[in-house]
């Protein structure tokens, strides 16, 4: 027997969603209830620290304390992150805490960072990563001119590559401090996982040209040989630039009737930024392709409890000059975490080394430490001490 129509059960809302019962509805809406207190207290105490942070601002222009300081930062971070129970991940707590760090900045008095642009590179995102929206950015275009203007004062800190895991060293960092050593310091270090994506405004099949970096189509060959084999790879000065020669070309297409087909691959900060959708994400080889930065600054970063120190040398014209240096720091106990060499610019076949070491220059074995090391070398230049990097942003 059928029902008569006037006895049918009414439609479920589609607001309460097709599983939601009246007791499921009564379950959430307590638990939202309670998030919502909950919210309410962290914006006064939120509030309340950052009263707190007011007062620290006084203090710290009275007695001309740079507003930013590093090795604050990681001991806030250890604390907090020491207090965390769960079911919060390291990396969301982090990044909470570096956002409400930027607006302490601002509060304080307003950062000026730059950065290797243009807007959208992974210097980009590393500063945005590092030092949260509250801040001021300015994209120095160059890695040269990140130190100009770090030094001239014109902006507070920079954010500069020094090495990508699987491209090694960066070489134009390495010749910044040639020129600049002694008139900037490293203030800081910062890891980034660095993944590349496909951005383009059309479908997969209609990509037949993709912008970017060289240095990035080599960490996607084996995908690009994958997915794309035949399409036309176009190098480009950066894989912002990228991102934005692939909009003006598809436009150029639009304009006279013809099928987009122009790609880049960059981050997906850069095609939030310039409006060209992510096809496919995360499409370098390596998933462990990590670049590390230096911030830089003219100021000098206190002792963390756990530091790095890099120093730049050219070794006495001598046998063994090298080996010396070296065993000095190996008799002090000293750990070395990374070594580059580069032309020295002054003479054919003269080498400057850079080295990290873990410790701080102002802890009684580092000190000794390069002061022996430095009668081994023509000259010997501290380029910074620092909080070691620890986690990946």
């Amino acid at each position: 027997m059928s029902t008569p129509p006037d006895s049918q059960a009414p439609p479920p809302d589609p607001a309460q969603g097709a599983s939601e019962t009246p007791e499921r509805s009564a379950a959430l809406d307590t638990l939202r209830t309670k998030i919502d207190t909950l919210d309410a207290r962290l914006v006064e105490l939120l509030n309340e620290r950052a009263g707190l942070v007011v007062e620290v601002g006084k203090v710290k222009r009275t007695g001309d304390i740079p507003i930013y300081a590093p090795h604050r930062e990681a001991q806030v971070l250890r604390r907090v992150l020491g207090h965390s129970k769960g079911p919060l991940g390291d990396r969301a707590i982090e990044a909470i805490y570096k956002e409400l760090m930027s607006g302490s900045f601002a509060i304080e008095r307003p950062l000026r960072i730059g950065f290797l642009g243009p807007p959208g590179s992974y210097s980009h995102v590393v500063a945005t990563r590092q030092f949260g929206s509250s801040v001021e950015y300015d994209d120095l275009h160059q890695i040269a001119g990140v130190f100009t203007e770090v030094r001239r004062g014109h902006v507070d800190y920079g954010l500069v590559p020094i090495e990508n895991s699987t491209g090694g060293g960066i070489v134009e960092t390495h010749d910044a401090f040639l020129e600049h050593a002694g008139h900037v310091t490293i203030y800081g270090e910062a890891q980034l996982e660095v993944h590349h994506s496909l951005l383009a405004n059309c479908t997969p099949e209609q990509v037949r040209r993709i912008h970017s970096k060289p240095e990035v189509f080599g960490q996607c060959r084996g995908w690009l040989a994958t997915q794309y084999p035949h399409a036309e790879l176009v190098p480009s000065a950066s894989s912002s630039r990228a991102v934005q020669t692939a909009i003006e070309e598809n436009q150029l297409a639009g304009s006279i009737g013809a099928e987009p087909g122009s790609a880049a691959i960059g981050s997906e900060l850069a095609g939030t930024l310039y409006g060209l959708e992510l096809l496919f994400a995360k499409i370098e080889d390596n998933p462990n392709n990590i670049t590390r930065f230096f911030i830089i600054s003219r100021q000098h970063a206190k002792r963390s409890g756990d530091d790095k120190t890099s120093v730049m040398f050219n070794t006495a014209d001598k046998p063994g000059a090298l080996v010396e240096v070296l065993s000095v720091l190996e008799r002090a106990g000293i750990n070395l975490s990374h070594i580059e060499k580069r032309p020295s610019g002054r003479e054919n076949w003269q080498y400057t080394f850079f080295i990290d070491a873990c410790g701080h220059r102002e802890d009684e074995g580092m000190r000794g430490a390069v002061d022996e090391a430095s009668k081994h070398c023509k000259d010997l230049v501290v380029l910074g001490s620092y909080p070691r990097s620890t986690r990946i942003l």
